[in-house]
């Protein structure tokens, strides 16, 4: 029997959930945000600003697939859920009855309380405002010789300082770890990163740390302070040191919230016929995803697919597969597959190999015991996610993935002659592992 689906969010999350709903039923699907008319890639924005693609170009779908796919997109902001008449309160529409809601409204910039951080031209980077005051506040800041400043060692952070180079704007950038992204990458990852940056002419200050902003006499940021005490002149300033779930869609609601929406494995909330998913999700448990919060376009994607077919009548835990992650630092690219952290776990060890131009790696965890391939760490290299991903699941060991290696490499560029030249290259090595001379293994 056909039922109402509402989704608030138009994220990757809820757009996905929306189109698989559409795939296993013909239930009546609405998509409520109030942040665009129609859904775009977020991580997108910072080609937007760089003048590599328009806003248009970052639509997820043409707007015609919305109404082919009786999909009804609403452009209005939740106040209220009222779970017990299962009816959402707008701020500008009539209140909209649903059978299922879904919750998908991503996360929100981290802010900590620093003085100074309301001031104009200080803000965050999460969504298509943003965009926009970024540009608003960035305009002509290159002609008068102004500099910006960055705040926050993530992905988001050296998204923002390319962002503001690419505008010929000078850009400092303080990082509280001592090696960038040090909590996630091994040492010599996280160094080639720092140089990447560097090599661009980014002023990265490594053990730093914000501890105020300095206004000018219209309220605008002219320079931050350090903890160390040493004032930076800065015309802008970005916030990017993480983001935190957005729960305020369910403020007066008895939804279940600690630092997110709090979910089972099967993405349902507290409430009856009430579902969360994406950034905004929070697993009651360990063990069901990687982490209890999981905030990355690739999980979200895969949270909106499953909890789909359970919204549909085919309820299915979440099965949170092999972990995968990519960047691109500047013109560094960067994969992960599976178990990598700064330092290996107990009972594994670690296989790397650097270039001695210092812009390519391959790191592979393995374990101790069995030599079973346990992840892979790819700087500067590409590698098939589906080789990577079915080498962890079925276990290979180590020296079956080396004698194999060459299947993984994947260059789309130059895709003929790269895998001529591997051919080639397995020819040469009669069957041995086919491994630069300079890969070693460190215990």
């Amino acid at each position: 029997m056909p039922r109402h689906v509402v989704i608030i969010g138009n994220g990757i999350t809820g757009v996905t959930a929306a189109r698989f709903v559409r795939k296993l039923s013909d239930h009546a699907v609405t998509i409520i945000s109030d942040e665009t008319d129609h859904p775009y890639a977020r991580t997108a924005l910072m080609y937007v600003y760089m003048g590599h693609v328009r806003y248009q170009d970052t639509k997820l779908y043409e707007d015609f697939f919305w109404p082919k796919n009786d999909f009804r997109l609403v452009r209005d902001f939740v106040e209220r859920i009222d779970t017990g008449a299962k009816r959402l309160h707008l701020r500008d529409g009539a209140p909209l009855a649903y059978d299922a809601l879904l919750i998908a409204t991503g996360s929100q910039s981290n802010t900590f309380g620093w003085p100074g951080q309301d001031l104009d031209g200080v803000q965050g980077l999460y969504g298509m405002p943003d965009l926009d005051a970024m540009e608003a506040a960035t305009q002509g800041m290159a002609e008068r010789g102004e500099r910006a400043l960055v705040v926050g060692g993530g992905l988001i952070g050296v998204e923002m300082a390319e962002m503001l180079h690419s505008r010929h704007i000078p850009v400092t950038f303080l990082v509280r770890e001592s090696a960038y992204m040090d909590y996630l990458l091994p040492p010599e990852e996280a160094a080639m990163v720092g140089q990447e940056i560097r090599a661009h002419g980014i002023d990265l200050r490594l053990a730093a740390e914000l501890k105020e902003i300095l206004p000018d006499e219209h309220g605008r940021a002219r320079a931050v302070v350090t903890t160390e005490g040493e004032e930076i002149p800065c015309r802008f300033v970005g916030l990017t040191v993480g983001v935190h779930p957005n729960v305020a869609v369910t403020k007066g609601s008895d939804i279940e919230t600690n630092r997110g929406l709090l979910v089972n494995e099967y993405f349902e909330t507290s409430a009856p016929g009430v579902y969360a998913a994406g950034d905004c999700a929070e697993f009651r448990a360990d063990g069901i995803g990687h982490r209890r919060i999981e905030q990355l376009w690739y999980t979200g994607r895969r949270h909106g697919k499953t909890v789909a077919r359970t919204l549909c009548g085919h309820r299915i835990a979440y099965d949170r597969g092999v972990f995968f992650n990519s960047a691109k630092f500047f013109s560094l690219e960067y994969q992960t597959y599976g178990e990598i952290l700064p330092t290996p776990l107990d009972g594994q060890e670690t296989l790397f190999w650097q270039h001695p131009n210092g812009k390519h790696s391959i790191r592979i965890n393995y374990a101790s015991e069995d030599g079973r391939v346990l992840g892979f760490n790819l700087m500067g290299v590409r590698f098939r996610h589906a080789v990577c991903e079915r080498w962890i699941l079925e276990g290979r060991p180590l020296d079956d993935v080396l004698a194999h290696l060459h299947e993984a490499n994947f260059d789309p560029e130059f895709f003929r002659r790269h895998e001529v030249s591997l051919r080639r290259a397995a020819r040469r090595t009669n069957g041995q592992p086919f491994l630069p001379q300079r890969m070693q293994v460190e215990s």
